[in-house]
């Protein structure tokens, strides 16, 4: 057979590969990445949609008469804010956030709102990040948002630990959307690293909330701090799915005309040339990036992302909210699975027109709301004594202890780097109770 006979067949059998490949690809849906998970109750995901309106409060400059705040209002007393920081409090070192001391829940929140992209220096922060550049606690972490987070602790660190001395029965939460989702994952494990700075907080005290939050820890390092980080994503959202670093790959590719998505954003001619280019690939070549991501995410072997001790993870408990099926005009009944995954934890991009509209916070609260209500709904339809909710609470966290600690060993079986570090001790050692980062069942 001549080389011109070749060709042609070679352009037909890649051509059949490619409309395989985006075949199958339209095929994935969300869903199917959480299936085998379990169902989430309503106990454990209540403070899902209070959270969610605490950071949305976050974006008013007044909470006595709030411009923005959903049907049904925020649900918050202004006089219990203890604190509020913009942008020019912190300098631009992170985003706006608030303390919040929560009586109804007792409950002391810290929330940070999520990315401004009219702000250059939250651009910034999302794009300080070099791969392998920063290690934590035996991990990698985002260096961009570990800095903010540093920034954060060394601010709040007095005030959090009087307030936690003064009510030794309120828990320290944290919880952020977008990039503040990834400043309170990184705030949170230095949190619990530096205890001291909080008064000898005991860790089962702590826990943070990122809502939609950006892959910014080490696999190692999101299955270790399963319980006492949980990440919420709604359905499709592209952001827990997209490594940042891929962000440099693209601007040598896609970015043409970088002044003009800039200039949608309000930046003029004397921003740095950089900043602006980023801003491009970032917003300006969001397909391209997605059919990249896509190609890439498909011809790479798992066994070789779970092998790569820099490739950053959503962090924690997942917490999927499923509101679609495919091949379905109409939304479903929201639907919450959770799980501590190792292997298959958000590493496919979904082709779906829904990527951007589900990583926003207004519609991540309104379906966790609708979520919720059906739990409760449930309950009450089920008719649980109080005695029996009571034990099921309990019987409830034994189960996500068993999975953290089964999250830890298959992390271990998979040859995970460093998927426990001296400071964890050895699996041995945690079954006989020594160096155990794993609460025990008196906690």
């Amino acid at each position: 057979m001549s080389v011109a006979c070749c060709v042609p067949l070679v352009e037909c059998v890649s051509c059949l590969a490619c409309i395989r490949w985006v075949w199958k690809k339209f095929l994935y849906t969300a869903g199917k990445e959480s299936e085998n998970w379990g169902l989430a109750t309503a106990s454990e995901f209540e403070p899902v949609p209070r959270l969610c309106k605490y950071i949305l409060s976050v974006y008013e400059d007044d909470l006595r008469n709030p411009m923005w705040a959903p049907h049904g209002g925020y649900g918050m007393n202004p006089d219990w804010m203890l604190m509020k920081k913009d942008y020019a409090d912190t300098e631009g070192k992170v985003s706006p956030y608030m303390i919040y001391l929560d009586h109804d829940n007792e409950d002391v929140v810290l929330a940070i709102r999520g990315l401004n992209m009219g702000k250059e220096t939250d651009i910034l922060m999302l794009l300080d990040n070099k791969l392998g550049q920063t290690t934590f606690d035996g991990g990698y972490v985002h260096n961009g948002l570990l800095k903010a987070a540093q920034y954060v602790l060394e601010e709040e660190c007095e005030a959090l630990r009087e307030l936690v001395k003064k009510y030794p029965d309120y828990s320290l939460t944290f919880a952020g959307h977008s990039l503040g989702a990834g400043v309170v994952t990184l705030l949170t494990m230095l949190a619990v690293k530096n205890r001291d700075k909080l008064g000898y907080i005991e860790r089962k005290r702590i826990r943070c909330f990122a809502i939609a939050p950006a892959r910014c820890i080490s696999l190692n390092l999101a299955v270790r701090y399963a319980d006492v980080i949980n990440s919420v994503v709604l359905q499709d959202d592209f952001l827990p799915r997209t490594t940042v670093a891929l962000q440099h790959v693209y601007k040598s590719l896609f970015c043409q005309q970088p002044q003009s998505i800039a200039a949608l954003l309000g930046f003029d001619g004397t921003t740095d040339f950089y900043l602006i280019t980023q801003i491009d690939v970032l917003f300006g070549s969001f397909p391209c990036l997605l059919c990249i991501t896509c190609l890439k995410d498909t011809c790479t072997v798992e066994e070789k992302m779970l092998q790569d001790p820099r490739r950053l993870y959503a962090p924690g408990r997942l917490y999927h909210i499923i509101v679609r099926k495919p091949f379905r005009c109409k939304r479903i009944t929201p639907l919450v699975r959770t799980a501590v995954p190792v292997d298959g934890r958000f590493e496919h991009m979904v082709l779906s027109c829904n990527i951007t509209s589900d990583h926003a916070i207004i519609w991540i609260l309104q379906e966790s709301e609708k979520a919720l209500d059906c739990m409760m709904e449930k309950e009450r339809v089920m008719s649980i004594p109080a005695a029996q909710r009571m034990e099921r609470q309990v019987s409830l966290a034994k189960e996500h202890r068993d999975e953290y600690r089964a999250a830890l060993e298959r992390a271990v079986a998979l040859d995970i780097p460093r998927a426990h570090s001296p400071s964890y001790g050895t699996f041995k050692d945690m079954e006989e109770g020594q160096n155990s980062s794993i609460p025990s069942d008196s906690s």
